[in-house]
């Protein structure tokens, strides 16, 4: 099997995150990276897997650690994506649908900062299949809290090993350095995927959009 590689990005454009902090963090995504490589290339012998059982295996410990490594390794990527580049002004179809649903971008704000704050892992701004609206999701685990088919749009780590170099307990202060490193261009181009995605899978679906985006260019 070949191997992925962990991507790149550029540090250098965030503000108010130290380049040791964010290099630290690197090395942790790189080292899912890596242990993915390692679980995707052992060798499926049946032989080595006759003691399946739900409480402890190595079948259900292989599993486990996959599903953790894999998911890692997507967020770590979303994460440093969204954070990087500049492009920091809110704007596009995102900010708009953000003012739609929200009432505010203020209340935007103070919402997704009480989610990060409540949780210990994972604060994800996705649009889900299921309404085609957007939902802040926590989550404690790389692999705890996960929706299905729900399509992200916005994340932020919140791990302490994110933020507490610089930061220490003040997770606050990280989560209000992070929102004004977002890349908004980044946001957008994801929105604009997933409506692509949905018009590939059911063009009667998008008369159906809660968002005031069908008259836009891209449609």
């Amino acid at each position: 099997m070949r191997n992925i590689q962990p991507q790149s990005f550029d540090f250098k454009s965030i503000n108010g995150i130290s380049t040791e902090q964010l290099d630290e963090h690197y090395k942790l995504y790189k080292g899912y990276v890596n242990k993915l490589n390692e679980i995707w290339n052992i060798p499926y012998i049946p032989d080595n897997y006759t003691d399946n059982n739900a409480t402890y295996s190595k079948m259900r410990s292989l599993k486990l650690g996959e599903t953790y490594a894999l998911d890692g390794v997507k967020l770590h990527q979303l994460y440093f994506r969204n954070m990087t580049g500049g492009n920091n002004t809110p704007s596009g179809p995102v900010f708009n649908s953000i003012l739609s649903q929200f009432s505010s971008y203020d209340n935007f704000i103070s919402y997704i900062t009480n989610v990060g704050l409540s949780m210990r892992g994972w604060a994800v701004l996705s649009i889900d299949s299921i309404d085609n609206n957007f939902h802040i999701i926590g989550s404690d685990l790389h692999d705890t809290g996960a929706v299905w088919l729900s399509y992200p749009i916005l994340v932020m780590d919140l791990y302490e090993h994110a933020y507490f170099m610089d930061f220490g307990t003040d997770k606050g202060k990280y989560i209000s350095t992070f929102i004004k490193n977002i890349n908004w261009n980044i946001l957008n181009n994801r929105f604009r995927n997933y409506i692509r995605s949905m018009q590939n899978a059911d063009m009667k679906r998008i008369n159906h959009y809660p968002f005031e985006f069908r008259n836009l260019s891209f449609i």
